[in-house]
C-alpha cells in the first residue's frame, strides 16, 4: 500500500504515539469499571459469552480508525516527474583527421589511426546535443560527412576512414580550409574545429596560416593535436613486393610551432598526444572546455492518496457505532 508513496506532512506520524497511551488508558479504565461479587461458588454461573469477550474489539476499531485518520493527515501521495530538455547554446564541431601513411605508425596501439578513431568515437558519443562533421585529409582533403546531429551517421563514417583513400602526404592547410568551409555557414553560437596531425605540412595548395585566417574571419575556434611519441616510432618506410608496408624506426616530426600558431590565432589550444592515454585525456579536456548549455524543465504531478484512508476511518467508525448500538446495546 505504501509502495512509491511519499508523505507531504510526515510530522503527523508523531500522533501515532498517542495510540499506545490510549490503549493503556482503556485497560486501566476497564479494570476499574468491571464490577465483582464475592460468592462461595461459581458453578451455578455459565461462562462469559462470546459477545462479552469480543467487546474490546469496539475500542480496537476506534483505535484503527484514529490511526487511519493520522495517516490521512500525513497526506500520502505519489509523485510523477517528467523532464524536458532544451539546448540553448549548441556547438557545431568538425573533426579534421590526418589519414596519411604515417598515421599507421605503431607508437600508439594498435596504430595512430586506430587509436584516434576509438577515442574520437567516444568523444562523439559524449556530445549528444551538438552537430558534428568529419573531414579527412592527407595529400588532399575531402568532407567525409557534413555536420549533422545524427551521431550514428558520424560514427559509421568514422569507422570507414582508412589509409589509402587519398594521395599520401600531409596537407594541413587543405584539411583546415575544408573544415572551415563546412562551418562558415553555420548558425551555431559556437563553431569548433579539432584538427589532428602527426607530421608537417608538405602538400596542398592552401597554406595553413591562410586557412587559420579564414577560421578567424568566420569566428571558428581551432583545437590542434600533434600525435606521436617523442623520438623515434615504428613507422611505414617502404612497400613490400606484395604491396604491404615495411616498417622501420623513423624520427617523429611534428610542426608544433605551426599547430600552436593556428590554435592561438583562432582562440583554441594546442595539445600533444604521445600515447593512447594522453590522446584520450586530450579529447576529455576538449569535451570539458566546449560545454553545451542546456535548459532542463521538470514537471511535477502529485496524486493525493489520503481519501482512501479517510474512507477507511469512516467505515471503521461506522462499524463500531453499529455494533455498539445493536449487538452490544445491552452492555452499554
Amino acid at each position: 500500500m505504501f509502495e512509491n508513496i511519499e508523505f507531504a506532512n510526515p510530522r503527523f506520524f508523531w500522533l501515532l504515539l498517542l495510540l499506545p497511551l490510549a490503549l493503556l488508558w482503556y485497560i486501566l479504565k476497564h479494570k476499574q469499571a468491571v464490577p465483582f461479587l464475592r460468592i462461595s461458588s461459581t458453578s451455578g454461573f455459565k461462562g462469559d459469552s462470546l459477545l462479552t469477550r469480543l467487546k474490546p474489539a469496539l475500542f480496537a476499531l476506534r483505535l484503527l480508525a484514529l490511526a487511519a485518520i493520522i495517516v490521512a493527515m500525513a497526506r500520502p501521495q505519489t509523485e510523477d516527474i517528467s523532464t524536458r530538455t532544451k539546448t540553448t547554446r549548441g556547438i557545431d564541431i568538425v573533426m579534421a583527421i590526418d589519414v596519411s601513411s604515417s598515421m599507421l605508425a605503431r607508437d600508439l596501439k594498435p596504430n595512430r589511426l586506430s587509436a584516434l578513431k576509438e577515442v574520437a568515437a567516444d568523444f562523439i558519443r559524449k556530445r549528444p546535443n551538438d552537430r558534428i562533421g568529419l573531414v579527412a585529409y592527407a595529400g588532399e582533403s575531402y568532407t567525409k560527412t557534413p555536420i549533422t546531429s545524427d551521431k550514428s551517421i558520424v560514427l559509421n563514417a568514422l569507422r570507414e576512414i582508412t589509409y589509402g583513400q587519398l594521395n599520401d602526404g600531409t596537407a594541413i592547410g587543405m584539411g583546415l580550409a575544408t573544415s572551415v568551409n563546412r562551418l562558415k555557414e553555420s548558425k551555431a553560437i559556437s563553431k569548433v574545429i579539432i584538427l589532428l596531425t602527426d607530421g608537417v605540412n608538405n602538400s596542398g595548395f592552401i597554406e595553413p596560416r591562410t586557412a587559420a585566417d579564414l577560421a578567424v574571419e568566420f569566428g571558428i575556434k581551432t583545437y590542434t593535436i600533434g600525435l606521436g611519441t617523442n623520438g623515434n616510432a615504428l613507422s611505414p618506410i617502404a612497400y613490400n613486393p606484395d604491396g604491404s608496408f615495411r616498417y622501420g624506426m623513423r624520427q617523429v616530426e611534428i610542426d608544433e610551432e605551426l599547430l600552436k600558431d593556428i590554435a592561438n590565432l583562432t582562440g583554441g589550444q594546442y595539445f600533444r598526444a604521445t600515447d593512447n592515454e594522453k590522446l584520450e585525456a586530450i579529447y576529455d579536456e576538449i569535451n570539458k572546455l566546449e560545454k553545451t548549455e542546456i535548459e532542463e524543465f521538470k514537471y511535477y504531478r502529485y496524486e493525493e492518496k489520503f481519501r482512501s484512508w479517510v474512507l477507511l476511518a469512516g467505515v471503521l467508525l461506522l462499524l463500531e457505532w453499529l455494533l455498539r448500538h445493536t449487538l452490544y446495546r445491552s452492555f452499554i
